[in-house]
């Protein structure tokens, strides 16, 4: 049996190895940091015995596979810790999740934040103890059977969910018997000291409304403790950056019970909104994009014929109009078609590039709605390009370096996935064959290094998605290239090629920011609410020192407000230091102090919140100063007004 390992290097072994021993035959430290294995590609539990002719490549918690596996075994350890400490508890699911993990359970009391604190104590002693964990399989019969005695009625459901033949298995520790696939760590002790309990949420069992409320447990495990507390300090960051908080304290936007899940844009965060949507439209414009708006509310058969009513009708809204059933839009692609079709086209027409930031609304479960960053409607940043086969490639080029250009201009880094097609799709394994094909040798004439993310594409083709990194190191799926084959063919669309003959386009689906509301949400939590000056809902804050230097402060405000500039005055009979403290708060670029030196001077004196106290100008070189810097758009660093 020949074993080919990560490096190429071959392996010959007489006989099956299970995958824990081929980590031992390479080496007794690799062997004890070892989470879980990948054999032809998939990741595996180590006890999987390898009988032929493979590619094996030993997984620890620095591959994502390794500590997905030490996360899952994180998952038990507490479901066990959790049976010891309330054995009346019932057991749902507990998988390992992007940064963390969780379990589902049905207490006989709810969980509280003490009981958090013993839950963990109880790993400890867990972990401590060194059970070795064994993995089993059952006939279905023999599954319910064990499950039932144990008195997990949610286990009963899931096995007999399951389909006929399928392998039912279970991992044990010590007294603890889970049903679960795996993979898992071959002992407790593996888990080490790195991990912690987070917070308690709610979770409708199997995420339907329907169905009983269950506590979610949430967690994370890391492989070093340097790594978890790195994690834990990066989630405090985050809590004071959490952008409902700091919108509500910067008066961005409100949400509200007569409408969850549907933002309110307060006047300053409408500044925002806008400033956003006046760049994105100024550099679609220099990028050959014209912008087009569609209906809101569009009949049935549009998205019967689009595939969504198949494919997308329980995230939909729908209503009646004159006895038709119609569906508000939750994506803005089926319009852009029709504007597409509202005339004859030549391939002289080609690439036709239509923008649209067009508001569309998803149903989304209550227990999902965040801020900003998940909600029921938002503005999406649509484009659509409708091309002959030639050009793809150069069309998804120009739409990645525009994506690149967006996210460079806030100081993001990015990673790019590309996501191949789902089972739940449509179309020929031609077309889906060309449009993969089509995207990765764009990706890579670009040089963009990439994964590929299998079967997680759209129902009617593949994706490149982009993935931004904040400041704090957290990442968001924003921009997406999608290529689509099916629509044009589904719309029967079609453009006069230069034989004179009709030929179908090729479409893409593009967004930058994503959702506006989203991508606002993701910057108040990069910036902590300190925009660039260009982004600012207010720019200037104009600072009497004393109300006799009004009428000088409120001419001073006009000054830069009709030179274009967002500029407020602080009209209360407050001391200064508490109006520059103030206005540090709210995350004002430019303070300009006002006294009696200042008036007679016809001068300002500038603070700033990047460099503090930048000396006296006068007014007419600070406003040329400002406009430069608001028209350049420059990012002027935040950390030292977070210093001062």
């Amino acid at each position: 049996m020949k074993i080919t390992l990560k490096d190429g290097s071959v392996k010959e072994y007489g006989q099956s190895m299970a995958v824990i021993d081929i980590a031992r035959d390479l080496s007794e430290g690799l062997a004890r940091v070892a989470c879980a294995g990948e054999v032809n590609g998939e990741v595996v539990d180590l006890r999987t015995v390898v009988d032929q002719d493979a590619q094996v490549n030993i997984l620890t918690a620095n591959d994502e596979g390794g500590l997905s596996t030490l996360r899952h075994t994180a998952s038990h350890v507490m479901a066990q810790a959790i049976k010891r400490l309330y054995p009346n508890t019932k057991l749902a699911i507990g998988p390992s999740i992007s940064d963390g993990f969780y379990y589902d359970v049905d207490p006989e009391n709810p969980l509280t934040a003490d009981d958090m604190a013993k839950i963990e104590g109880e790993m400890k002693k867990i972990v401590k103890e060194a059970l070795p964990i064994e993995r089993f399989t059952l006939p279905r019969e023999e599954a319910i059977a064990l499950m039932k005695e144990k008195d997990e009625p949610y286990k009963v459901e899931l096995i007999e969910d399951l389909p006929e033949g399928e392998e039912i298995s279970f991992y044990r520790q010590g007294e603890f018997t889970d049903l679960c696939a795996g993979p898992h760590l071959m002992n407790t002790k593996d888990l080490g000291k790195a991990y912690k309990l987070m917070n308690l949420a709610g979770a409708y069992w199997r995420g339907s409304e329907k169905n009983k409320m269950l506590t979610r447990v949430y967690a994370t495990a890391f492989a070093k403790k340097a790594d978890l507390e790195a994690y834990i300090t990066m989630m405090e960051e985050a809590k004071k950056r959490d952008h409902r908080k700091i919108g509500k304290e910067l008066g961005l936007f409100m949400m509200h019970e007569a409408g969850p899940g549907f933002p309110f844009f307060l006047p300053k965060g409408m500044v925002l909104k806008n400033t956003l949507l006046d760049y994105w439209r100024e550099i679609h414009r220099k990028a050959g994009y014209v912008e087009i708006s569609t209906p809101i509310i569009l009949n049935r058969s549009l998205w019967e014929t689009s595939g969504h009513w198949d494919h997308y009708k329980e995230n939909m809204y729908t209503t009646v109009i004159d006895g038709e059933d119609y569906a508000i839009k939750p994506m803005n692609c089926p319009g852009g078609v029709l504007v597409y079709a509202s005339e004859p086209r030549s391939y002289r027409d080609l690439p036709l590039r239509m923008g649209e930031l067009g508001l569309v609304h998803r149903h989304e479960k209550s227990g999902q709605l965040h801020g900003l960053m998940r909600v029921r409607c938002f503005t999406q940043d649509d484009a659509h390009i409708f091309m002959t086969p030639e050009q793809i490639k150069d069309e998804i080029k120009g739409v990645a370096n525009l994506i690149d250009q967006v996210y460079s201009l806030f100081g993001f880094k990015y990673h790019v996935e590309l996501s191949t097609r789902p089972e739940d799709s449509m179309g020929s394994d031609e077309d889906w064959e060309m449009a993969t094909d089509g995207l990765r040798s764009a990706l890579d004439e670009l040089g963009l290094p990439y994964v590929v993310n299998e079967g997680d594409g759209a129902f009617y083709g593949p994706k490149i998605d982009f993935h931004l990194e904040d400041c704090i190191g957290r990442t968001w799926q924003c921009g997406t290239i999608q290529l689509d084959f099916q629509l044009p063919q589904r719309f029967e669309l079609e453009y006069t090629g230069a034989d004179g003959e009709k030929h179908r386009p090729i479409m893409i689906h593009r967004v930058a920011f994503g959702s506006i509301e989203r991508f606002i949400g993701i910057l108040i939590e990069h910036f902590a609410g300190a925009f660039p000056t260009w982004l600012a809902p207010v720019q200037v804050k104009v600072l009497p020192i004393s109300d006799k230097h009004m009428a000088y402060a409120e001419e001073v405000t006009k000054t830069l407000f009709d030179a274009g500039i967002r500029a407020e005055v602080d009209t209360r009979s407050e001391k200064i230091g508490y109006k520059i403290r103030e206005a540090q708060m709210m995350k004002i670029p430019y303070m300009l102090v006002v006294g009696q030196k200042e008036e007679e001077e016809k001068t300002v004196s500038v603070r700033s919140r990047f460099a503090g106290d930048e000396g006296s100008l006068e007014l007419a070189a600070f406003i040329a100063k400002l406009q430069e810097e608001i028209a350049s758009r420059t990012n002027r660093p935040v950390e030292k007004a977070e210093e001062k």
